[in-house]
């Protein structure tokens, strides 16, 4: 059961997400101008929306390799097809399956990419925000594909990452792609004792995909800590907010007509096109290591809620790590071996 709220409404989060990107989207972004020669890039969800823009600019910027981690290979095809058409990449662009509510697909994914001569950009872009409750692996959908998923995988791609530093000089980097979503939500265990157990079942899931984007936060801030203490060379490990953009994030069931209203007049009025919520994407992945840990949004520094470096925030950091870890122990033990 959850504690104490700061906003209890997703109307009152929906409203301040508009008044904030009223004020902050009507600025152009700029174009990305970076080279992705000779580089390899993973990005999931890349079948669609913001993914598929942002593998767009990593061909038309170079990129030797673009794979594409779709969970239906028939719509990657269809993007690789859009991508290679347009940015006259034939043979750059791979479609790969990739089911982010299965540990056993999480895993033989990563095990082929771990073949790779080298993987230079892991973009976790893939999201969904879900009304109604259903499962992945025992876990909340949204709590799954937000936080363990994404974990797992810059865990388990940390290796060829690794590999790739050392053999090219370069700087990998994992991008997870955030959202201002979690500055509009707190959220305590309230008796629960794992905040794992705090997300599930289907009390407040209009708020759900704010929580567990406050808990990815915690979890990836906590990660790159640990990463950049740990083993060398270093691969950097960053947060990209996107901003409001036209997307089929709420392409699930079970939103409430007015919410839907509300959601559709925004898109058509403030929300950025695919292509310039893509750019920050970009920028990020070769913002080099003072991007280490952070957090960025229309395309430069940012911070995440301030509640994240207070002391409760602090502490519910490592409880959300701890308990990852756990979770990942049992079902992965060798990932957690990589830090």
């Amino acid at each position: 059961m959850y504690g104490a709220r700061i906003f209890p409404s997703i109307e009152q989060i929906v409203n301040r997400s508009i008044v904030r990107a009223f004020r902050t989207q009507v600025t152009p972004l700029p174009k990305p101008q970076s080279d992705f020669s000779h580089k390899t890039v993973i990005v999931t969800g890349a079948s669609s929306g913001v993914g598929k823009a942002a593998a767009q600019q990593f061909a038309r910027l170079g990129a030797a390799k673009v794979i594409l981690a779709c969970r239906s290979t028939e719509k990657g095809e269809a993007a690789k097809r859009d991508i290679e058409s347009a940015e006259a990449a034939a043979g750059v662009v791979e479609v790969w399956p990739l089911e982010l509510g299965s540990y056993e697909s999480i895993k033989a994914f990563c095990s082929r990419a771990d073949k790779l001569d080298r993987l230079d950009v892991f973009v976790a872009n893939a999201g969904l925000m879900s009304a109604q409750c259903e499962y992945y692996e025992g876990y909340e959908r949204q709590t799954f594909v937000h936080v363990i998923a994404p974990i797992l995988m810059v865990l388990l791609l940390l290796p060829v990452m690794r590999r790739t530093s050392e053999q090219t000089q370069s700087l990998p980097h994992h991008v997870i792609v955030s959202s201002n979503g979690h500055m509009y939500t707190k959220f305590l265990p309230g008796k629960e004792k794992s905040i794992f157990a705090a997300v599930q079942g289907d009390r407040d899931m209009r708020l759900r995909y704010y929580d567990t984007k406050l808990m990815e936060v915690f979890a990836v801030r906590e990660l790159a800590a640990r990463v950049k203490a740990s083993k060398k060379p270093l691969v950097v490990v960053n947060m990209v907010d996107p901003g409001f953009c036209q997307s089929d994030l709420m392409r699930e069931k079970g939103w409430e007509l007015p919410i839907r209203i509300m959601m559709g007049v925004a898109d058509k009025i403030l929300a950025r096109s695919p292509d310039s919520g893509a750019r920050t994407y970009t920028m990020a992945a070769e913002a080099g290591e003072q991007s280490h840990g952070m957090y960025l949004e229309d395309c430069s520094f940012s911070t995440p809620s301030p509640m994240v470096d207070t002391e409760e925030g602090r502490e519910l950091q490592k409880r959300v790590w701890d308990e990852l870890m756990e979770i990942l122990n049992d079902t992965a033990p060798g990932a957690v071996g990589n830090l």
